[in-house]
């Protein structure tokens, strides 16, 4: 790797500012202004914009029929690849001039194949984010577990057959809920993309639904257990990757949480994209959300 390249990956792109509708420069806002004054806030309050690390650093550009087509010199599965990517994202945030980011633990460590590698991974990059944060003053937004891209979660990781995926999955919850609460995320989020099933022959539904919650129960106890003050979330999605996933809607995840008397505790990350493919608008899942 060059890791000269690499620090240098923004070089001749300036800082971008907001300069109204009428602006000539390629690299300026035109319609964000994050200190115009919309019903009494400013729209950077409104909007805490994030850079989402998996798409602006992670993914390399590939799809299920192509190989990767984006320059990013600071891929690979090694720490140096990690850090240096850590270090890219900084100077993007900078550039862009974003308040926030967010995570997956998969999007910031390489993958080692060894929990505790994974774990101290994610623990260097957190140390790392911690200075930079320090500072550039961007702040975190939420952090989250990938418990779905490793072929061992294929069958689902909450939901799992397999008691050690289970715990496996447990544990790389718990290292990046201390992640997050150790860099002041404002927000933890679970996102059960593998937890569903592709046909009743070989599914208990009951028994998935309780695991589900159990494990749902061990990230409510552990976030008062470590004081951790921002809010957890669940992320409706369906049919991606899992054909009946369960958390299909806001409907279906409300009543998921009522179901076993989280409702108190957890709240929605909704995203446009998902409302859509549950046949929704996003107007819709909104709605009902404020309205439950």
């Amino acid at each position: 790797m060059d890791g000269t390249r690499v620090s240098r990956f923004f070089d001749g792109i300036p800082k971008i500012a907001y300069e109204g509708a009428g602006a000539e420069s390629d690299f300026a806002y035109r319609h964000y202004d994050p200190d115009e004054v919309v019903m009494g806030r400013r729209m950077e309050d409104h909007l805490r914009l994030a850079v989402a690390y998996w798409h602006s650093l992670a993914w390399t550009g590939a799809d299920p029929f192509g190989a990767p087509t984006l320059d990013r010199p600071w891929a690979g599965d090694t720490m140096e690849a990690a850090r240096a990517k850590a270090e890219t994202a900084f100077e993007l945030f900078g550039i862009l001039g974003t308040p926030y980011f967010c995570f997956h633990d998969a999007d910031v460590r390489p993958e080692t194949g060894s929990l505790r590698g994974n774990i101290a991974g994610l623990d260097e990059i957190g140390d790392l984010f911690a200075a930079k944060m320090e500072e550039t003053g961007v702040k975190l937004l939420w952090g989250t577990a990938n418990l779905f891209t490793d072929p061992r979660f294929m069958a689902g990781a909450a939901t799992n057959p397999d008691p050690e995926v289970f715990a496996w999955s447990a544990a790389t919850i718990r290292a990046c809920m201390d992640v997050t609460h150790r860099l002041g995320g404002e927000n933890y989020v679970m996102w059960g993309g593998r937890e569903g099933y592709e046909t009743l022959l070989n599914t208990d539904l009951k028994r998935e639904a309780d695991q589900a919650a159990r494990m749902l129960g061990m990230v409510i106890d552990y976030k008062h257990k470590i004081g951790f003050e921002g809010t957890l979330l669940i992320e409706p999605k369906p049919q991606e990757p899992t054909k009946h996933q369960y958390d299909f809607d806001v409907a279906t995840v409300y009543g998921f949480l009522k179901r076993y008397g989280f409702e108190k505790e957890v709240k929605l990350n909704i995203e446009q994209g998902h409302a859509i493919l549950a046949g929704h608008s996003f107007e819709h899942e909104l709605a009902l959300a404020g309205s439950l």
